[in-house]
Protein backbone atom coordinates (compact mmCIF):
# COMPACT_ATOMS: atom_id res chain seq x y z
CA UNK A 1 0.00 0.00 0.00
CA UNK A 2 1.42 3.39 -0.98
CA UNK A 3 0.58 6.45 1.11
CA UNK A 4 -0.40 9.43 -1.01
CA UNK A 5 -0.15 13.12 -0.21
CA UNK A 6 -3.89 13.62 -0.80
CA UNK A 7 -4.40 11.52 2.34
CA UNK A 8 -2.51 14.05 4.44
CA UNK A 9 -5.56 15.16 6.39
CA UNK A 10 -5.69 11.68 7.92
CA UNK A 11 -2.01 11.77 8.80
CA UNK A 12 -0.08 12.52 11.98
CA UNK A 13 2.54 15.25 12.12
CA UNK A 14 5.45 14.53 14.45
CA UNK A 15 8.17 17.00 15.40
CA UNK A 16 11.24 16.12 17.45
CA UNK A 17 12.97 19.11 19.00
CA UNK A 18 16.12 19.61 21.04
CA UNK A 19 14.92 18.75 24.53
CA UNK A 20 16.40 15.72 26.24
CA UNK A 21 14.27 12.62 25.78
CA UNK A 22 14.79 11.88 22.09
CA UNK A 23 13.91 8.25 22.89
CA UNK A 24 10.26 9.26 23.37
CA UNK A 25 10.00 10.77 19.91
CA UNK A 26 11.80 7.91 18.18
CA UNK A 27 9.68 5.29 19.93
CA UNK A 28 6.52 7.20 19.05
CA UNK A 29 7.61 7.33 15.42
CA UNK A 30 8.19 3.58 15.46
CA UNK A 31 4.74 2.94 16.94
CA UNK A 32 2.99 5.25 14.48
CA UNK A 33 4.60 3.42 11.58
CA UNK A 34 3.70 0.05 13.06
CA UNK A 35 0.11 1.29 13.41
CA UNK A 36 0.14 2.06 9.66
CA UNK A 37 -0.27 5.80 10.14
CA UNK A 38 1.01 8.23 7.56
CA UNK A 39 3.60 10.39 9.32
CA UNK A 40 4.93 13.83 8.46
CA UNK A 41 8.20 14.17 10.38
CA UNK A 42 10.25 17.24 11.26
CA UNK A 43 13.50 17.06 13.22
CA UNK A 44 15.11 20.26 14.45
CA UNK A 45 18.86 20.87 14.21
CA UNK A 46 19.13 20.74 18.00
CA UNK A 47 17.29 17.40 17.97
CA UNK A 48 19.96 15.98 15.65
CA UNK A 49 22.56 16.84 18.29
CA UNK A 50 20.50 15.38 21.15
CA UNK A 51 19.72 12.18 19.25
CA UNK A 52 23.43 11.68 18.51
CA UNK A 53 24.16 12.24 22.21
CA UNK A 54 21.41 10.09 23.73
CA UNK A 55 21.23 7.23 21.20
CA UNK A 56 23.41 5.27 18.82
CA UNK A 57 21.42 6.58 15.86
CA UNK A 58 23.33 8.97 13.60
CA UNK A 59 20.76 10.82 11.53
CA UNK A 60 21.31 12.04 7.99
CA UNK A 61 21.16 15.82 7.71
CA UNK A 62 19.22 16.23 4.46
CA UNK A 63 15.45 15.56 4.63
CA UNK A 64 15.38 13.20 1.62
CA UNK A 65 18.27 11.15 3.00
CA UNK A 66 16.79 11.16 6.49
CA UNK A 67 13.46 9.98 5.10
CA UNK A 68 15.16 7.07 3.38
CA UNK A 69 17.21 6.24 6.48
CA UNK A 70 14.29 6.23 8.91
CA UNK A 71 11.94 4.48 6.48
CA UNK A 72 14.44 1.65 6.29
CA UNK A 73 15.20 1.71 10.03
CA UNK A 74 11.54 1.44 11.03
CA UNK A 75 10.40 -0.66 8.03
CA UNK A 76 7.94 1.97 6.79
CA UNK A 77 5.90 1.30 3.69
CA UNK A 78 6.43 3.28 0.53
CA UNK A 79 5.37 6.88 1.08
CA UNK A 80 4.27 6.24 4.66
CA UNK A 81 6.95 8.49 6.16
CA UNK A 82 7.69 11.93 4.78
CA UNK A 83 10.41 14.10 6.27
CA UNK A 84 10.47 17.87 5.88
CA UNK A 85 13.21 20.42 6.52
CA UNK A 86 12.82 23.57 8.58
CA UNK A 87 12.21 25.80 5.54
CA UNK A 88 10.14 23.51 3.31
CA UNK A 89 7.20 25.91 3.22
CA UNK A 90 5.39 23.89 0.53
CA UNK A 91 4.98 20.94 2.91
CA UNK A 92 1.35 19.98 3.68
CA UNK A 93 1.84 20.86 7.35
CA UNK A 94 2.46 24.52 6.44
CA UNK A 95 -1.12 25.21 5.38
CA UNK A 96 -4.48 24.85 7.03
CA UNK A 97 -5.96 23.71 3.72
CA UNK A 98 -4.04 20.42 3.94
CA UNK A 99 -3.20 20.07 7.61
CA UNK A 100 -2.88 16.65 9.27
CA UNK A 101 -5.49 15.50 11.75
CA UNK A 102 -3.12 15.88 14.71
CA UNK A 103 0.38 17.01 15.61
CA UNK A 104 2.71 15.85 18.36
CA UNK A 105 5.92 17.58 19.39
CA UNK A 106 7.89 14.95 21.27
CA UNK A 107 9.98 15.92 23.06
CA UNK A 108 9.10 19.61 23.06
CA UNK A 109 11.78 22.04 24.19
CA UNK A 110 10.76 25.09 26.19
CA UNK A 111 12.17 27.22 23.38
CA UNK A 112 9.70 25.62 20.96
CA UNK A 113 6.98 26.02 23.58
CA UNK A 114 7.72 29.74 23.79
CA UNK A 115 7.76 30.18 20.00
CA UNK A 116 4.38 28.47 19.64
CA UNK A 117 2.88 30.51 22.49
CA UNK A 118 3.90 33.74 20.75
CA UNK A 119 2.99 32.65 17.22
CA UNK A 120 6.58 33.07 16.00
CA UNK A 121 6.39 30.64 13.05
CA UNK A 122 10.08 31.11 12.27
CA UNK A 123 10.51 27.55 11.00
CA UNK A 124 8.32 24.73 9.74
CA UNK A 125 7.83 23.14 13.17
CA UNK A 126 6.55 26.39 14.64
CA UNK A 127 4.40 27.10 11.58
CA UNK A 128 2.93 23.59 11.65
CA UNK A 129 1.99 24.03 15.31
CA UNK A 130 0.46 27.43 14.57
CA UNK A 131 -1.65 25.81 11.86
CA UNK A 132 -3.02 23.27 14.33
CA UNK A 133 -4.00 26.05 16.73
CA UNK A 134 -5.74 28.21 14.16
CA UNK A 135 -7.54 25.22 12.62
CA UNK A 136 -8.50 24.02 16.12
CA UNK A 137 -6.98 20.60 15.60
CA UNK A 138 -5.25 18.43 18.18
CA UNK A 139 -1.79 19.64 19.18
CA UNK A 140 0.11 17.66 21.80
CA UNK A 141 3.26 19.02 23.43
CA UNK A 142 5.40 16.51 25.31
CA UNK A 143 7.35 18.93 27.46
CA UNK A 144 10.66 17.62 28.81
CA UNK A 145 12.14 20.11 31.26
CA UNK A 146 12.77 20.27 35.01
CA UNK A 147 12.34 22.45 36.95
CA UNK A 148 9.83 24.63 35.15
CA UNK A 149 10.12 28.40 35.44
CA UNK A 150 7.16 30.75 35.72
CA UNK A 151 7.70 31.63 32.05
CA UNK A 152 7.37 27.98 31.05
CA UNK A 153 4.24 27.57 33.15
CA UNK A 154 2.65 30.73 31.76
CA UNK A 155 3.31 29.57 28.20
CA UNK A 156 1.84 26.17 28.95
CA UNK A 157 -1.25 27.71 30.52
CA UNK A 158 -1.69 30.07 27.57
CA UNK A 159 -1.56 27.22 25.06
CA UNK A 160 -3.71 24.96 27.21
CA UNK A 161 -6.45 27.59 27.18
CA UNK A 162 -6.23 27.51 23.37
CA UNK A 163 -6.90 23.78 23.36
CA UNK A 164 -3.34 22.53 23.20
CA UNK A 165 -2.78 19.33 25.20
CA UNK A 166 0.19 19.39 27.59
CA UNK A 167 1.71 15.97 28.23
CA UNK A 168 4.91 16.31 30.26
CA UNK A 169 7.15 13.27 29.89
CA UNK A 170 6.24 11.91 33.33
CA UNK A 171 6.25 8.09 33.30
CA UNK A 172 4.24 6.22 35.91
CA UNK A 173 5.41 3.27 37.96
CA UNK A 174 2.27 1.26 38.74
CA UNK A 175 3.14 -1.13 35.90
CA UNK A 176 6.37 -1.96 37.77
CA UNK A 177 8.92 -1.04 35.11
CA UNK A 178 12.11 -3.09 35.04
CA UNK A 179 13.82 -1.45 32.06
CA UNK A 180 14.17 2.07 30.67
CA UNK A 181 12.07 0.96 27.69
CA UNK A 182 9.14 0.36 30.07
CA UNK A 183 9.27 4.01 31.16
CA UNK A 184 9.49 5.21 27.58
CA UNK A 185 6.55 3.04 26.54
CA UNK A 186 4.42 4.41 29.38
CA UNK A 187 4.64 7.93 27.96
CA UNK A 188 4.29 6.82 24.34
CA UNK A 189 1.23 4.72 25.21
CA UNK A 190 -0.52 7.75 26.71
CA UNK A 191 0.24 9.78 23.59
CA UNK A 192 -1.18 7.03 21.36
CA UNK A 193 -4.31 6.98 23.52
CA UNK A 194 -4.79 10.70 22.95
CA UNK A 195 -4.38 10.12 19.20
CA UNK A 196 -7.00 7.35 19.43
CA UNK A 197 -4.55 4.83 18.03
CA UNK A 198 -4.87 1.32 19.56
CA UNK A 199 -1.84 0.28 21.59
CA UNK A 200 -0.73 -2.59 23.76
CA UNK A 201 2.48 -1.13 25.10
CA UNK A 202 1.42 -1.26 28.72
CA UNK A 203 -1.39 -2.54 30.96
CA UNK A 204 -4.02 -0.02 31.97
CA UNK A 205 -5.00 0.85 35.50
CA UNK A 206 -6.96 -2.02 37.01
CA UNK A 207 -5.58 -4.58 34.58
CA UNK A 208 -3.18 -7.30 35.64
CA UNK A 209 0.32 -5.91 36.11
CA UNK A 210 3.44 -7.84 35.32
CA UNK A 211 6.30 -8.24 37.77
Amino acid sequence: MAYLTDNSRQSISLAITGASGACYGLRLLECLIQAEQQVFLMVSQAAHVVIATETDLKLKSRPAELQQQLSHHFSAKEGQLQVFGKEQWMAPVASGSNAPRAMVICPCSTGTLSAIATGASNNLIERAADIMLKEQKKLILVIREMPLSAIHLENMLKLSRLGCLMMPASPGFYHRPTEISDLIDFVVARILDQLQIPQQLMPRWGEKYHG
